[in-house]
């Protein structure tokens, strides 16, 4: 399966794991910031969030030479103000949409039938899985070749989102501010 994904790395698992960050870079994914020590910095002060930030950047950077542009808020945690420290670090601020729940060790047939069944699957859909949950790696083949067999593509992030003209709703989610433009009503 030659499968391109995002991966969204702490900066611990950088650290010890630096051979891995090279190959996954090297074999084509996306590289994500998940912040240096996996906070919930919606609670944290703006230099915080910006050392967060940018010292697992800076790891990943080194390491590899690319500049990160992804950002996934550890829990899912944000406000305003983090997602403005992000953009002014240079990142755009990414939510999942579709839970596979791997990190409550439930099962490989769980994770499966979560994501495959989940109700938000479609177009653009993000999946949420974690490379360290118990079950995971023997689900994914399944999941994929699933989604795959559902007749959906599967990207890199960087290929979903907007870059420009857009906005965040409640959940994180980004609207195109054209879409969101065009479905407001007349004004007279």
């Amino acid at each position: 399966m030659d499968v391109k994904v995002t991966f969204f790395m702490t900066g611990g698992w950088v650290e010890s794991y630096p051979d891995d960050v090279k190959a996954i870079y090297e074999a084509g994914h996306d590289l994500g910031n998940h912040s240096e020590r996996h906070k919930d910095m919606a609670t944290i002060g703006i230099a915080e969030q910006k050392d967060e930030l940018m010292s697992v950047h800076q790891k990943v950077k080194e390491l590899t030479g690319y500049e990160m542009t992804l950002f996934r808020p550890p829990y899912g945690s944000f406000n305003n103000e983090l997602i403005t420290t992000a953009e002014a670090c240079g990142y755009y601020p990414i939510q999942w949409s579709v839970d596979s729940l791997d990190w409550k060790d439930y099962g490989t047939d769980s994770i499966i039938s979560t994501v495959c069944e989940h109700k938000a699957l479609g177009n653009g859909a993000i999946i949420l899985m974690h490379n360290g949950a118990t079950y995971t790696a023997q689900a994914l083949e399944t999941v994929i070749t699933n989604i795959q067999d559902a007749g959906y593509e599967i990207v890199p992030i960087s290929q979903l989102i907007y870059t420009d003209n857009y906005h965040l709703d409640v959940s994180g989610r980004q609207i195109s501010d054209e879409a969101a433009s065009s479905s407001l009503p007349e004004q007279t």
